[in-house]
């Protein structure tokens, strides 16, 4: 398989209307918050539980001082800031070419480059609400908090993210798909494309072109129009918009 160049992408660029963005964990390793399935990502480091079990919703709502003490560690990473991929696809959008970005990443990373249509397919660490009377809390109360963080009537505060065992947002996948499906350029950048059902998303694209950028090759390798083997901050921070 012939990689593409970044010539191809810029005239695909140029040519669209209406691109949407869709990425993994890849897009944040550049800010430096670690992925879950790399070499060195969080499934592969030692705690007393797999990452896999502390981050569903049986071992919260079982274990809940101890799935605290893995999330404040490991997913609160509120020091990072955007990189080139995140400040890129917010351009896009002022310039009219980016309409939607579509993340399976949870850390606001795209919010705070400027984007403005983000479906989070998986929640955000931003937003933590009381189960049980709804009042917000934010990140930095969660990240400050010790033991099981509570509200002020007493109830336990969660993360406003997917756990595994949990559904993804109904309003969320709709307005996703409706984005990708009116799409005329579709990026899938920094994912494996083996998280599912969010991997299944990219079957309802019907546009023209479909880019994809990753470090490793993807089972979606030999569907795609372009095929970038890299860093999607490196491949995206070349475009002129």
């Amino acid at each position: 398989m012939k990689l593409a160049t970044i010539e191809q992408l810029q005239k695909v660029i140029d040519n669209s209307k209406s691109i949407v963005f869709f990425g993994g964990a890849g897009v944040s390793t550049e800010s430096g918050i670690p992925d879950f399935r790399s070499v060195d990502g969080l499934y592969n480091q030692k705690y007393d539980y797999p990452p896999e079990e502390i981050l569903s919703h049986t071992f919260f709502m079982k274990k809940t001082e101890e799935f605290y003490r893995f999330y404040r560690d490991k997913m609160l990473c509120l020091d990072k800031k955007p990189n080139k991929a995140h400040l890129k696809l917010a351009e896009l959008e002022r310039a009219g070419k980016l309409s939607a970005v579509v993340t399976q990443n949870i850390d606001g990373l795209h919010q705070a480059a400027g984007s403005r249509r983000v479906y989070e397919l998986h929640g955000s660490v931003l937003r933590n609400y009381c189960r049980n009377c709804r009042k917000f809390y934010s990140a930095e109360f969660i990240k400050n908090s010790t033991g099981v963080p509570t509200c002020e009537c007493g109830g336990i505060i969660k993360p406003d993210v997917v756990l595994y065992e949990e559904g993804l947002s109904d309003s969320v996948v709709t307005g996703a798909l409706n984005a990708i499906q009116t799409a005329d350029t579709l990026i899938i950048a920094g994912t494996s494309l083996t998280v599912y059902p969010a991997a299944g998303f990219i079957r309802y694209f019907r546009g023209d072109t479909v880019v994809l950028i990753n470090r490793d090759s993807t089972p979606y390798d030999s569907q795609a129009d372009l095929v970038f083997r890299g860093k999607v901050g490196e491949v995206l921070g070349e475009l002129r918009v």
